[in-house]
């Protein structure tokens, strides 16, 4: 029998070894697992190597926070269990061009408030993306208060969450898409580019923007145009604001 802890919107939480094998086993979305450090012993590294095979991202910590997580037996590990059903990016691709559709996504990189990225999957929702991709480390948790943050966008919007951000950029590329970048400190305004073919928005984080690994893969790099005394915009609105231009070039009346 598996160890459940729900709360809010039925967000689940899994301990215990055998627990955790089975929800990986029947086909549920993990979003984090959480191993004692130090963990040792067969069952412990057979729960690593399934967890690497299914691609489930895990981190080690100390007993303390799986204590303060649970009070119960865990022995040593905790799985978060996601309210989304993650998409594959391949599958996805090739679906949206069998459909006749052009491309849009939007990469986060470093994105890790849960506010933030809920307020993109809205907006991206709202303007016609087809997917977020995300990277299984340093991103904002796919959780039950990123779902309410999202006003349910998370729940119709495909998620990609990827265990390697520039290989799967990579990949689109070479499907056809154009990776634009967003930064305070571009050249080019965003409303003078073309935006009207497939592409991937990628948005960094507030504090070190876009990572310079993936920088090669940047086909252009755009900024907002602003004229007050603020230096930049959230991350989320900017995000926003990328997605209108796309959405009106791809509208517009000719």
């Amino acid at each position: 029998m598996g160890e459940y802890s729900t709360n809010n919107m039925n967000e689940q939480m899994i301990f215990g070894i055998h627990p955790v094998l089975e929800a990986m086993e029947s086909g549920k979305s993990i979003d984090k697992v959480f191993l004692k450090k130090g963990m040792e012993g067969d069952a412990g590294r057979h729960l690593m190597d399934r967890l690497r095979f299914y691609k489930v991202p895990f981190q080690f910590v100390p007993i303390e926070k799986l204590n303060r997580l649970t009070g119960k037996n865990h022995q040593g590990v905790v799985a978060m269990i996601s309210p989304v059903e993650f998409a594959s990016l391949e599958s996805l691709i090739q679906s949206i061009y069998e459909d006749g559709e052009t491309p849009l996504f939007v990469a986060l990189d470093g994105v890790t408030d849960i506010r933030n990225f809920g307020a993109i999957a809205r907006s991206a929702d709202c303007l016609g993306a087809h997917g977020i991709i995300i990277p299984f480390k340093g991103s904002a948790a796919v959780s039950a208060d990123a779902v309410k943050t999202s006003a349910g966008a998370l729940m119709r919007l495909p998620v990609c969450k990827v265990p390697n951000l520039h290989e799967s950029l990579k990949f689109l590329v070479d499907s056809g898409l154009r990776v634009v970048g967003f930064s305070e400190k571009a050249k080019d305004d965003l409303h003078v580019a073309n935006l009207s073919g497939p592409m991937v928005i990628l948005m960094g984080s507030e504090e070190d923007g876009i990572s310079p690994e993936l920088r090669p893969l940047i086909s252009e790099m755009l900024k907002i145009p602003m004229r007050g005394k603020t230096a930049s915009l959230n991350v989320s609105v900017s995000a926003g604001i990328a997605l209108y231009e796309v959405w009106r070039q791809r509208n517009i009346e000719v």
